[in-house]
């Protein structure tokens, strides 16, 4: 008979899963051990240029952490001995570096795609491709700008497109996609430093015997497994990217070898699967605000069925048809989504804005009263305006949502109260 979660529990697990059941730590500064520690936790921390507030990869580890200083991050994925690499993993992340390895069937199948089709770029610049590989070898770490200049005479570009790339940049992210290439860091504007990948990846990592296919999906799989602590399928194959297909197949596997076990949570309608290290704890007692790239939040469908909060990133949508706002985050309170806030950092004005705050109304009756919620938001926005380095927490005056004027009024004065 398949074992039953209530909501609750099930609730709990992922939060205990992700680290935010409990207050944070209060034992003195963050170090390198104490972030890789979130990192293992959570498998990967997806990357994103999106800098209202904070670069999408940074603000995961400030949820559960609390102030960190960021160059920490820097140092994981831009030093020897490296802790984290870039991949194509959930979208761009940064992973540790045996999880690089496991992923190079997803590279060997961009590479089979690329190279079988005669017409495309991969053929007709292959001679830029040599090109790119021998600038690559000798000066690396090189940025795309750099390698362009070596471009600009015969192939200038005049496009100022997100996705316009230049002929250089074209080459530099296909021999990045196959895994010829990998990434040594980033510039300070967030560029991508590429180099030969046996100058990056730890020497041990690139000698370990090459995973075939199936044992490393089903390593995947575990590691999404473990990160969300009980998961449908669904939610195992989006954590890293695969198909549906590959992700139960290894489920099923990995049930049978003992690492999974199914079980029921009312309300999922399909099967889910419980992570042999998953824990229950009696209470979620955390607090968090929650980047719109956090792992608690990849995947909409699980997080409605936990939550009952129904989240999509607006930063795509036109100003007038936005609901909640530009750049949203849920603010977890104990085991509820209990708020959605819209911030901005401005940093010219030393000044962390509220532009928009929303009381999450669930109709259950143990849930805190709009006034508590205010007011641990209010400590979690001071909190995060301390980490950014900003002085003051402002509503805007055109802020607008049914928590802007409690939220205003729980404000500490030395920061900011609603503005006329």
């Amino acid at each position: 008979m398949t074992a039953e979660l209530s909501l609750s529990q099930a609730r709990r697990v992922a939060l205990r899963a992700q680290g935010l059941d409990a207050p944070r730590p209060a034992a003195g500064p963050v170090g390198l051990r104490r972030l890789m520690s979130v990192v293992d936790r959570l498998g990967l921390l997806q990357i994103d240029s999106v800098s209202v507030l904070a670069r999408a990869h940074l603000v995961p580890v400030f949820s559960r952490l609390g102030p960190y200083d960021t160059s920490l991050l820097d140092r994981a994925a831009g030093r020897r001995p490296r802790r984290l690499t870039e991949a194509w993993a959930h979208e761009a992340s940064l992973v540790p570096p045996s999880t690089w390895r496991l992923l190079g069937f997803d590279r060997r199948s961009w590479r089979d795609r690329m190279w079988s089709k005669p017409d495309g770029f991969v053929h007709t610049h292959a001679a830029e491709l040599d090109e790119v590989r021998r600038i690559v070898r000798d000066e690396g770490p090189v940025t795309a700008r750099q390698v362009h200049e070596h471009f600009a005479h015969t192939h200038p570009h005049a496009g100022g497109g997100w996705w316009d790339w230049s002929v250089a940049k074209e080459a530099l992210e296909r021999l990045f996609f196959v895994g010829e290439l990998a990434i040594a860091g980033r510039t300070t504007t967030f560029e991508r430093r590429y180099d030969l990948v046996e100058r990056v990846l730890p020497g041990e990592v690139l000698a370990a015997p090459e995973p075939d296919e199936a044992d490393a999906v089903r390593s995947l799989v575990a590691i999404a497994a473990r990160a969300h602590g009980v998961a449908t399928v669904g939610c195992l194959a989006d954590y890293f990217r695969m198909s549906v297909a590959r992700a139960k197949q290894a489920a099923d596997e990995l049930v049978e070898a003992g690492e999974l076990e199914p079980v029921e949570v009312p309300g999922w309608r399909r099967p889910a699967y419980l992570h042999r290290a998953a824990t229950v704890p009696r209470r979620a007692t955390g607090r968090a605000l929650l980047s719109p790239f956090d792992p608690l939040v990849f995947e909409r469908r699980r997080l409605e069925e936990l939550f009952g909060t129904r989240y999509r990133i607006e930063i795509y949508t036109p100003a007038a048809k936005r609901v909640h706002g530009y750049y949203v985050l849920p603010f977890l309170l104990g085991e509820r989504i209990a708020a959605r806030v819209d911030l901005k950092a401005d940093r010219s004005r030393g000044t962390l804005q509220v532009r928009a705050a929303h009381h999450e109304q669930h109709g259950d009756r143990r849930a805190p009263p709009r006034e508590s919620i205010a007011v641990e938001l209010a400590a979690e926005l001071d909190l995060m305006a301390d980490w950014l380095g900003l002085g003051e927490v402002a509503v805007v005056p055109e802020a607008f949502g049914d928590l802007t004027v409690d939220l205003a009024a729980a404000i500490r004065p030395r920061t900011s109260t609603l503005r006329a």
